[in-house]
C-alpha cells in the first residue's frame, strides 16, 4: 500500500513553476561567490513569488542595476554528531545506498560474517547478531573501540566520555545489542578469506561502529547579507567550513534522495560595510518535483517509522513483493505493477481496516503481549475472526459490477488519466457512446467498453496520456499487395498489428502479428509493420532434405524452424537477416542437444569450483526457467536476488544441500484402462476383497494369543 500510495501521489502531482535569481558577487578583490536573491522591491521572496518569466526578468534587471554593500557577516559554530551503530533496518538502508545491496543480499552476507571464517585454525565470528533493533553497545566493546580510535587517529578523536545511544523506533524490543565487529582491532584491510561482498559489508559495519564512538565534527556556518543602496533588493550567500572533521574523517552517512547543496560552499573573507559587485546575474526556471518512488532503503526506513514489521521480516517482505509480481524495479526504485494496484485498491475499498498502517503496527504490539503471556491467544484469534468473517460476508453480498465501479474510481489516475483537451477519459475511442470500465477475464483484468459485444474495444490497464493505448487504433497505411489497411491495435494483452478487418458472418480472422519486445509502438511505421506481417520468412531449403527452413516470431521469442525442430534466435533482427548457413548450424546444434543449455553439454555461466566432499565441479547453468546451480545430478534454483555473476561456492553449497534433503518429485505413472468386467462376474472380486480385509484381523488375533501364552509361561 505504501508503494501504491506514493505512485498515486506522483500521478496526481501537478508541477508548479518558480524562478530563482542568482549572481556572482565580489567584494574588495575577494574571490567570487554565489549569492541568491532573497528580497525584491522591499519584500521577502517566497518560493513561488517569482512564478513566471516576466517577474523573474524584472527581478534580474533590479539586481543588475543596483549598487550593493555587505550589510552583515555572521558566523555560527555548529557540531555534527555521529550516527548510532547499525540496527538491522539501518544496515539494510545503508547497504542499499552505498553498496547497492538489496535487503535479502545484505542479510545473507551478514549471516556469513556472523557465522564466521577460519582464523588461526578456528572459526571466528566477525560481527555480532545481525537481527536486532537495539543501538546500545557492550561496555567492553566501547572500551575496545576507544582504544583503536586513539591508536588510529589520535586522542583528540576520542570523546571525553563514551557515547550512549537510545533507539527511536516504535515497538523496539532491544533484545540484542547493535551490529558491530566482535573485535575492533580486526581492521577490514587485515581480515583475509572474505569475498568481495563480505569484505565491503564488514568494512561498512566496522566504520559505522567505530564512527559512533568518535568525537563530533565541528563546523562554522557563515551567512553573508548583501543589500542594495535603496534597501529594496537583497542577496544572501551561505556556506560552511569544517573546523575539525571528527568522525567525518572515517565515515559519513548516506542519503536516500539528493538534497540541495546550498550552504556547502566555502565563502571568502569579506568585511562588513564594504562595497560589493554583482555580475553574471542569472534567472533560472524550475518546476516542483513529485515525491520520489521508494528505494529499498527509504521503504525500510518508512516501515520502521510506522512500527510495521520486525528486523527479521523486512528482507522477506520486500522479496515477496517482487516474487509475486506486485512490483517491478526501475533504477532500484519500487514501481507498483497493475496487479499490485488492483489488489491494494480492492483491500482499501472493502477491507480498509485491515490495511491501515496503525492496524498493522497495533497488531505487532498485541503479538508482543501474547508472547509475554499478557493476552490469551485463543481469545485474540476469536475476536479477530469474529470481525473479519463479518466483513467477508458483507462483501460477498455485493455484485461484481459494484466492486468494479469502486475500483474504477480508486484507480482512475492509473487507468483513466486526464486528457490534455479536457475530454472525458472514460469515453470509448472506438464508438460514440460507450464508457470504458475495468473488466475481468480469463487472463486477468483489462479495460473494455460498456457496449460490448457491439464494441470490441479493449486495452491494457495502464494508459498514460499520449500513449497509443489511450488513443485507440491507428492506421499505419495500405498494404501494396492486398490493398488492405494495416492497423496498430491495442488489445487486452498489449499492442499488435492487423491486416484488414474481419468481415461480417465470416469465421476467417484477419492476419495479425505481435509487437516484439524492445520495439516502441510510437516508432512503429508501415514498413516495419509489413515486415512483421510477412513472417514466417523463408530462409532457404535445407541442404540434406530440401525442406524449407523458416524464421519467425513465436510465443517464446524469435526462432528458426526446420520440420519439428525449433532453435531460438538472440534478437528479432536475426529473423529478418539470418542466412541459410547459420540457420543450418543452429538447427544442427539444437538437434545435437535437444534440451538446449540445460543439457550436460551446455557451457556453464560460471564455474564455482570443486565440491569439498565429492570433488566434482559446481557450476551455474542457464536453464529454461532461469539460472540454477548444478552438482552431479542435483539442480538447485538460484534465488532471484542472487545474480549468477555474484554467486560463490560458499553461496552454492547450502542451496545444494537444501535441495538434496528434499524428496525427489514423484512422477505419475501412466495407467492403462482395464476392460469392463462382465456384470455376472462382478460379485467375485468383491468377495475376494472382503476376505482379504479380514485376514489381518486373524493374524493379529494369533499374535495376541501367542503373546498372552508367553506372558503366562513367564509368570
Amino acid at each position: 500500500r505504501l508503494i501504491c500510495d506514493r505512485e498515486t501521489e506522483i500521478e496526481i502531482f501537478t508541477p508548479e513553476e518558480y524562478w530563482t535569481v542568482a549572481a556572482s558577487v565580489t567584494s574588495d578583490g575577494s574571490a567570487p561567490f554565489e549569492a541568491r536573491l532573497v528580497t525584491h522591491e522591499g519584500e521577502k521572496l517566497k518560493k513561488f513569488t517569482l512564478n513566471n518569466e516576466t517577474s523573474a526578468l524584472a527581478a534580474k534587471r533590479a539586481v543588475e542595476t543596483s549598487k550593493f554593500a555587505i550589510e552583515s557577516v555572521e558566523a555560527k559554530p555548529s557540531r555534527r554528531n555521529p550516527p548510532p551503530p547499525f540496527t538491522t533496518s539501518t544496515l539494510q538502508q545503508e547497504a542499499s545506498r552505498k553498496l547497492g545491496f538489496n535487503a535479502a543480499n545484505t542479510m545473507r552476507v551478514a549471516q556469513r560474517l556472523y557465522e564466521g571464517i577460519d582464523i588461526g585454525g578456528e572459526t571466528t565470528g566477525l560481527i555480532t547478531y545481525m537481527r536486532t533493533d537495539g543501538v546500545d553497545m557492550a561496555g567492553e566493546a566501547i572500551a575496545d573501540a576507544r582504544r583503536v580510535i586513539s591508536g588510529e587517529f589520535g586522542d583528540n578523536y576520542v570523546p571525553d566520555s563514551p557515547r550512549v545511544y537510545k533507539t527511536k523506533a516504535k515497538n523496539a524490543q532491544e533484545a540484542h545489542e547493535c551490529i558491530r565487529p566482535t573485535s575492533f582491532s580486526r581492521h577490514p584491510s587485515k581480515v583475509h578469506g572474505l569475498d568481495q561482498d563480505q569484505r565491503r559489508l564488514y568494512e561498512l559495519i566496522w566504520k559505522r561502529a567505530m564512527a559512533s564512538q568518535m568525537e563530533a565534527a565541528r563546523l562554522e556556518n557563515t551567512t553573508i547579507e548583501i543589500v542594495s543602496s535603496d534597501k529594496k533588493t537583497g542577496l544572501r550567500a551561505t556556506g560552511s567550513v569544517v573546523l575539525f572533521d571528527g568522525f567525518l574523517r572515517l565515515y559519513e552517512e548516506g542519503r536516500d534522495d539528493a538534497e540541495g547543496e546550498e550552504g556547502a560552499s566555502i565563502l571568502p573573507k569579506v568585511r562588513q560595510g564594504a562595497g560589493a559587485d554583482a555580475r553574471d546575474v542569472k534567472a533560472d526556471q524550475h518546476f516542483t518535483q513529485p515525491p520520489p518512488r521508494y528505494s529499498e532503503a527509504s521503504l525500510v526506513k518508512r516501515l520502521e517509522e510506522l512500527g510495521i514489521g520486525r528486523p527479521s521480516t523486512y528482507a522477506s517482505t520486500l522479496s515477496t513483493l517482487r516474487d509475486r509480481g506486485y512490483v517491478t524495479m526501475d533504477k532500484n526504485r519500487f514501481v507498483p505493477d497493475s496487479k499490485g494496484r488492483i489488489v491494494t485498491a480492492f483491500l482499501e475499498n472493502f477491507f480498509r481496516r485491515y490495511v491501515e498502517y496503525d492496524f498493522t503496527a497495533n497488531l505487532e504490539e498485541q503479538l508482543d503481549e501474547i508472547s509475554n503471556g499478557d493476552v490469551n491467544w485463543k481469545e485474540f484469534l476469536r475476536d479477530f475472526w469474529k470481525d473479519f468473517s463479518a466483513s467477508v460476508e458483507d462483501i460477498g453480498e455485493l455484485r461484481i459490477t459494484d466492486v468494479l465501479e469502486a475500483l474504477n474510481v480508486a484507480l482512475a489516475p492509473l487507468i483513466f488519466p486526464k486528457k490534455a483537451d479536457g475530454s472525458d477519459p472514460r469515453a470509448c475511442p472506438a464508438c460514440a457512446d460507450g464508457r470504458l470500465s475495468l473488466k475481468t477475464g480469463k487472463y486477468g483484468a483489462f479495460i473494455g467498453c460498456s457496449n460490448y459485444p457491439n464494441c470490441n474495444f479493449t486495452r491494457q490497464l495502464s494508459a498514460a496520456e499520449g500513449d497509443a493505448a489511450a488513443e485507440g487504433d491507428r492506421v499505419l497505411g495500405i498494404d501494396p499487395n492486398s490493398e488492405l489497411e494495416v492497423t496498430l491495435k491495442i488489445g487486452r494483452f498489449g499492442p499488435y498489428i492487423q491486416l484488414g478487418e474481419q468481415e461480417k458472418d465470416s469465421k476467417e480472422k484477419p492476419k495479425r502479428a505481435g509487437i516484439p519486445k524492445g520495439w516502441k509502438i510510437e516508432d512503429l511505421d508501415l514498413e516495419r509493420a509489413l515486415m512483421l506481417l510477412s513472417l514466417p520468412r523463408e530462409v532457404g531449403p535445407h541442404p540434406e532434405d530440401g525442406e524449407m527452413i523458416e524464421a519467425g516470431l513465436g510465443r517464446f521469442g524469435p526462432f528458426v524452424k526446420h520440420g519439428k525442430t525449433y532453435a531460438n534466435l538472440p534478437s528479432i533482427d536475426d529473423v529478418f537477416e539470418i542466412g541459410l548457413n547459420r540457420a543450418v548450424t543452429l538447427i544442427a546444434e539444437k538437434r545435437a542437444n535437444p534440451r538446449g543449455q540445460r543439457g550436460a553439454g551446455a557451457k556453464p555461466l560460471k564455474e564455482l569450483g570443486a565440491h569439498p566432499v565429492t570433488g566434482e565441479p559446481v557450476n551455474v547453468m542457464d536453464g529454461r526457467y532461469g539460472p540454477y546451480i548444478k552438482h552431479q545430478k542435483t539442480n538447485a534454483t538460484l534465488p532471484k536476488d542472487l545474480s549468477p555473476d555474484a554467486v560463490t561456492l560458499e553461496d552454492a553449497l547450502p542451496l545444494l544441500a537444501a535441495r538434496e534433503k528434499k524428496p525427489p518429485t514423484a512422477k505419475k505413472k501412466a495407467t492403462k484402462k482395464k476392460a469392463a468386467a462382465p456384470k455376472k462376474e462382478a460379485a467375485k472380486p468383491a468377495a475376494k476383497k472382503a476376505a482379504t480385509k479380514k485376514a489381518p484381523a486373524k493374524k493379529a488375533a494369533k499374535k495376541a494369543t501367542k503373546k498372552a501364552a508367553k506372558k503366562t509361561a513367564a509368570e
